[in-house]
């Protein structure tokens, strides 16, 4: 009996040495993840602005700051990590980091003005004729896809605003904001393989130390022998 609960015993263990294996072969891959994001970040040097007590700002003012962060929770519905905006490291190097970036470019695109000017008179799809000249057209809130492309004036504002380095500058900092979601993921997969193979191995020793056959003393032995009473 005793062997058959070694065999168990030795392959929990085995079990629980590859699922650490796992759990450190991740690590270290996530590590060299986190370090070439980290070093990728560091060369862009892109930066959050902060004031002296540590809050947001977007061209020095605070109000920029919380209207980013508006954006960015309550129309976007993403949960800022608070720890992640440190004023003594603002290099845009975390998920949230990433993120806020993105917003604040965001932002400033739909928030924005654009100046149309047209060559000559432009006729409106109602037949409204827009005499020739320089006209502001406010974004107003609008996306790339919310826009008229046939309007006169929606048409060339939507091409300014939403240009092809908003576009591009946003997909970046997705790409850097998956990444660097992913790679906690990834620490979370070690730190859950490596616990699993702590318990399997522990496991393991367990069984083989319960099941081991107990081999007792004489004198255990002879306290455990029933007494014989004495003959009269």
């Amino acid at each position: 009996m005793y062997s058959r609960f070694k065999v168990i015993g030795v392959f929990l263990i085995v079990a629980g040495l590859a699922f650490a294996g796992v759990g450190g072969y991740t690590f270290l891959k996530t590590q060299e993840g986190a370090k070439a994001l980290n070093t990728f970040s560091a060369a862009q040097a892109v930066k959050l602005s902060y004031n002296d007590q540590g809050q947001l700002t977007d061209r020095g003012k605070t109000e920029g700051g919380q209207a980013i962060l508006s954006l960015l929770q309550n129309d976007w519905g993403y949960t800022v990590n608070a720890a992640d905006l440190n004023p003594n490291d603002p290099i845009v190097n975390t998920a949230s980091e990433y993120m806020v970036e993105m917003a604040t470019i965001a932002h400033h695109t739909l928030d924005s003005v654009q100046k149309v000017t047209l060559t000559k008179d432009a006729t409106k799809a109602d037949g409204t004729v827009i005499p020739a000249g320089t006209y502001d057209v406010a974004v107003n809130g609008r996306y790339f896809s919310q826009f008229n492309r046939m309007d006169p004036l929606d048409g060339p504002a939507r091409d300014q605003a939403w240009s092809g380095t908003a576009h591009a500058l946003i997909a970046e900092l997705g790409v850097g904001s998956v990444t660097a979601s992913t790679l906690q993921v990834g620490l979370g997969i070690a730190a859950i393989a490596a616990a699993l193979g702590a318990v399997l191995i522990l496991l393991g020793l367990g069984v083989v130390w319960a099941a081991r056959p107990v081999i007792e003393s004489e004198t255990v032995r002879a306290a455990k022998r029933p007494t014989v009473p004495a003959l009269a």
